[in-house]
Parts: structure tokens; sequence; C-alpha cells
């Protein structure tokens, strides 16, 4: 399966702009969808696994779906799904190769963001995975798409 990255529109089936109903429907094929919601109701998630990689789609202060983050299986879990930036595999790709050539604030920080994209990567992990010199694992553990002004607030 291949789940791609469509920033900012959404990632796999999961759309920005959503209700929780569409996203509950959008992740259900993968199992039954674990939703989550805080006590003040500023965020709810929807959670689903496909093939082991993680699919979480975020309803931030409003009721509507404003972000996407995927996650990788992690340490000794593998998995046929492909997450795509184009023709790009995120979570094979390695993370410098990946940000080579686009516009990312933080590439050499844990995580690293692309605001022209909607794009923001994660490589924090505690899980044995291979690390440059530097001790930053070499490829992302997670990647959130937003919509068109996501990142803005991270660049003031």
């Amino acid at each position: 399966m291949e789940l791609l990255l469509e920033p900012p529109h959404g990632a796999g089936p999961v759309r920005l702009g959503m209700t929780l109903d569409q996203a509950v429907a959008a992740v259900s094929p993968w199992g039954e969808p674990r939703v989550r919601t805080r006590p003040n109701r500023i965020l709810v998630t929807v959670s689903a696994v496909c093939d082991g990689v993680g699919v979480q789609a975020l309803l931030e202060e409003r009721d509507t779906v404003t972000a996407v983050e995927l996650w990788w299986p992690g340490e000794g879990r593998q998995s046929s799904t492909r997450v795509l930036l184009g023709e790009v595999d995120v979570f094979r790709t390695p993370a410098d190769e990946l940000l080579k050539g686009l516009p990312a604030h933080d590439a050499d920080g844990e995580d690293p963001f692309v605001p022209a994209l909607s794009l923001g990567f994660t490589r924090r992990t505690s899980q044995k995975v291979p690390r440059r010199p530097d001790g930053l694992p070499l490829g992302f553990t997670s990647v959130l798409v937003g919509g068109a002004d996501y990142y803005d607030h991270r660049l003031r």
C-alpha cells in the first residue's frame, strides 16, 4: 500500500477540513480507530494503524481536521506500506537526503519543518536505530502534514 503525502491537503485518505465523523470513516478500513478527546475539547485525535504505519488525524481548536501525522512502526517492525512525498519514501530515505533541496528550517535538528510545503518531520526516538555521528537518527520517525499556514507560528 502507498500513503501519499499531499501538503497542504492531507495524507492518505485523511483530508484537512474533514469532520470528526469523516476522519473516523476514512481510517476505519484499517480497523477500529481510537478517538481521544481532551477534556477542554481543544484537541481531538483519531488514530489508526495501516500495516504498521500509524496515522493520526488532529482536530485542533475546532471540529475539523487541521493536520495528519504518520509515524513509522518502530524498531524491529516491518511494513510493506510506503509513505510517499512525490516519489520519495519518507521513512526509507535518509533524512538528510530527503531534505536536500527543500527550504527546511532546523534541518540538522530533531524536528525540521518545511513551511512552504506545510510539512514537519521528527527524528526523535529512544529506540535503537542507525544514527549520525552527532546522535541524530538517520531517518525520520514521523511526518506531519498541516494546512497552508500551519508552521507560520514557528517562524516568528
